[in-house]
């Protein structure tokens, strides 16, 4: 757990969004931890990123054999058939 100074989070607030830990807030003063916080959790956004296309896409269970054969496609149409 990390501590931070409650006169570190006044001068840059960025540092709650970008939290992957807990953080005790602690008065320097009195030395006493004023507050615990805890990171938001995570949602998965791919799904909601994928839109009206994610049901149009091919499950895939070897990702290197279909990277091979996307590129194969792609050499093939590039320089054309090898003679």
């Amino acid at each position: 757990m990390i501590s931070i100074g409650i006169g570190e989070i006044q001068k840059n607030t960025s540092l709650l969004s970008k939290l992957t830990e807990a953080v005790s807030i602690v008065d320097k003063r009195k030395k006493e931890i004023v507050a615990t916080i805890y990171p938001a959790n995570q949602t998965n956004v791919v799904s909601s990123l994928a839109g009206k296309y994610k049901n149009r896409v091919e499950k895939c269970d070897d990702l290197n054999r279909a990277k091979t054969e996307a590129m194969m496609i792609v050499v093939k149409e590039k320089y054309g058939k090898p003679n």
